[in-house]
């Protein structure tokens, strides 16, 4: 096993490690600053295995203290610098971490010493719940070592990877930290914004790169000659996560890169199960997200807890390949849980004969209008076909008749009515899934994470 802390010396001192901005760090930057700021953490007395969280924006110094808190023997716990106060100390009081570091507190002057300390066992804790409960943290059950040849989601070795979300999320701080372990360029964003990541990727030789759906339909929606005008001739991979795909997308997308160019990874923090699917091997399966790789396996559970029928939809369970309990364990939470430790995270889908599987939609999320049931994911995939809107969700309101109606949130070009958008979906969608009620904005609706907050008035039991 190779720790996570030898990182930064690992790798020749004058190559490029991280890019953002104008800002350019070596290996050798990044060595030096992060095991300044270990000596630091310890100097505050931060111990092995102990839980460092902290808030920072993307950028070298995110990365920098993250590997400084592997140095230092601890576990790091990004929060989300965009939190209300009072919604980051919940989270807090929930952690109760031994340090917590922001901007205004950054490690100073170091203190003299430091050794190197013992690997941490857990390599992550990041945090979930906010709009959608209680904050609870999911601290990861591998160590902050991997083994010698371990590969993830294709990321390459030696190259230039993008990655342009949040790093305070678990995909894209996972693919960073991995990324650099295995000795690439790094590159990330303020904020994603679609001609820029392009260029980016052109100026920076970029082979590899993680993007939420949200951020593929935004290059999409670029002009074809401004697409056209780019190099992307080194573009190899573009892993998309998080969010369901629309698949006429998905389609596009191929039809523009290849099929070999679009990967698709579906999981979650917790870390239960891992599926995986390429492009070519998705148009065989249209609409699936991979089989499990790495051993774990999938069950599908009706409301009793009984096994389903192949093909039928029901909630998502899984079983890491170690076993129950294995992957992570809850600060703040309990898992759900079958009597014989199967495991759902809140996922609905079906899984055919060959064992793939299909996403419906989160359970909690579902709308049940008049007495159907009607996913959000399947509205918001026929929303994003207009060619005036940007970026959607879609989400059940309550309505004294129906029960809950369904409320689109868009994010236009110019403004849209919603008699404009149901007409155009009535070639897409069945009547009873059309929304009776839209909100139509100018800015995005979803995050560089692609998520939604729903407004709390809008909340309804599932």
């Amino acid at each position: 096993m190779r720790p996570l802390a030898d990182t930064p010396a690992l790798h020749p001192e004058d190559r490029p490690a991280l890019v953002h901005g104008d800002r350019r760090w070596t290996f050798g930057d990044l060595d030096a600053r992060s095991a300044a700021w270990a000596r630091a953490l310890v100097a505050r007395g931060v111990r092995g295995d102990d839980l460092v969280a902290f808030s920072l924006p993307n950028g070298p110094d995110f990365i920098a203290l993250t590997f400084a808190i592997y140095r230092a023997g601890a576990t790091p716990a990004p929060i989300s610098g965009k939190l209300p106060a009072a919604e980051r100390d919940a989270i807090l009081a929930v952690m109760q971490p031994r340090l917590f570091v922001d901007a205004v507190n950054l490690p100073g002057e170091p203190s003299p010493g430091y050794e190197p300390r013992p690997v941490a066992m857990s390599w992550k804790a990041c945090t979930s719940g906010g709009s959608t409960g209680r904050p609870k943290v999911i601290v990861d059950g591998r160590p902050a070592a991997f083994a010698e040849g371990s590969e993830f989601i294709a990321i390459p070795a030696n190259e230039a990877v993008l990655v342009p979300g949040p790093l305070y999320h678990n995909a894209p701080f996972s693919a960073a930290v991995f990324a650099l372990w295995r000795g690439n360029t790094l590159v990330t964003m303020d904020r994603f914004d679609a001609e820029g990541a392009l260029r980016l990727i052109a100026r920076e030789h970029v082979v590899w790169s993680i993007m939420v759906p949200t951020m593929l339909h935004r290059i999409r929606k670029l002009p074809a000659s401004v697409r056209a005008a780019i190099d992307l001739s080194r573009w190899r991979t573009v892993v998309h996560t998080a969010a369901t795909m629309p698949d006429w997308l998905k389609r596009d997308w191929i039809d523009w890169r290849g099929a070999d160019h679009i990967w698709e990874v579906y999981g979650a923090t917790e870390g239960l199960v891992r599926c995986w699917i390429g492009g070519a091997e998705w148009l065989e399966r249209p609409g699936s997200v991979g089989r499990p790789v790495g051993g774990a396996r999938l069950r599908i559970l009706d409301d009793r807890g009984a096994d389903v029928p192949t093909g039928t939809i029901g909630e998502v369970f899984a079983m890491p390949a170690g076993g129950p309990r294995s992957s992570y364990r809850y600060i703040g939470a309990e898992s759900r849980a079958t009597a014989d430790g199967w495991e759902s995270v809140g996922d609905c889908g079906r899984v055919d004969a060959d064992g793939y599987l299909y996403l419906a939609d989160r359970r909690t999320d579902l709308i049940i209008s008049g007495g159907v049931n009607i996913w959000p994911a399947e509205v918001e995939a026929a929303l994003l076909r207009h060619p005036e809107i940007l970026s959607c969700a879609v989400f059940g309101e309550a309505d004294d008749d129906l029960g809950q109606r369904v409320h689109a949130v868009v994010q236009a070009r110019d403004p849209v009515t919603l008699d404009e958008v149901s007409a155009f979906l009535r070639s897409h969608l069945a009547r009873e899934k059309i929304p009776r009620a839209i909100t139509c904005r100018t800015d995005a609706v979803r995050d560089d994470a692609g998520k939604f907050r729903k407004p709390v008035s809008q909340k309804v039991a599932p």
